[in-house]
């Protein structure tokens, strides 16, 4: 399915006292990269939520490799797992400049009608643009 990469410099803001990325910064990269990886596609997620279609995450799991430090510029590679139904899922590859990975993520997210909270079907314009 689609793939996309964001480049990204760590910040002295993300680390800790021993310059090592916290953990809690990992998502944030996540979505990052995911916001990109719409834009890519040629979806605005502002616009969705403001057409009434939000995207909460559900799922979110990390399995860290090595470590992530103080401006290392690490590159994130989305790849979207299957073509969505109620639910979005996303694998992640987050890599150093030499291309090892430093850690895999997946994160799933489901569409949800902000009028009714209730999941529902993604936006037509969503699938036309997978198939781009």
């Amino acid at each position: 399915m689609k793939t996309d990469k964001i480049d990204i410099r760590v910040r002295y803001a993300e680390t800790d006292q021993m310059g090592v990325v916290h953990h809690a910064n990992y998502a944030l990269y996540l979505e990052l990269a995911r916001i990109e990886w719409f834009r890519k596609i040629g979806i605005s997620y502002k616009k969705m939520e403001q057409e009434g279609i939000a995207l909460p995450v559900v799922s979110l799991s990390v399995k860290y490799k090595k470590t992530i430090e103080y401006d290392d510029i690490i590159t994130v590679k989305t790849m979207l797992v299957k073509k969505p139904s109620v639910s979005l899922e996303f694998e992640y590859e987050i890599l150093n400049d030499s291309g090892e990975i430093l850690s895999t993520a997946n994160v799933v997210l489901v569409f949800v009608d902000l009028n009714t909270k209730r999941p529902t079907r993604p936006p037509k314009y969503f699938l036309e643009a997978l198939e781009k």
